[in-house]
């Protein structure tokens, strides 16, 4: 059995108390790793275009209120 599979059977196991941490557990580690992926990016200079595509946006009054 592959350590995913394992993971998988032992959620899947979990009592409905212990899958509800579980998830709150898991979402807050994805938001970590995203905040950590957009900060890597972003000082590698990989976000640049965008923010220029945004600029550019707003000079020309092409922002919109949501």
């Amino acid at each position: 059995m592959t350590k995913l599979e394992q993971i998988e059977k032992s959620v899947a196991e979990l009592s409905p108390e212990e899958l509800k941490a579980f998830a709150a557990w898991f979402e807050a580690l994805q938001a970590d790793l995203w905040d950590k992926q957009i900060e890597a990016d972003a000082k590698a200079g990989r976000l640049n275009k965008l923010l220029a595509e945004a600029r550019a946006e707003i000079a020309a009054g092409k922002l919109r209120d949501l």
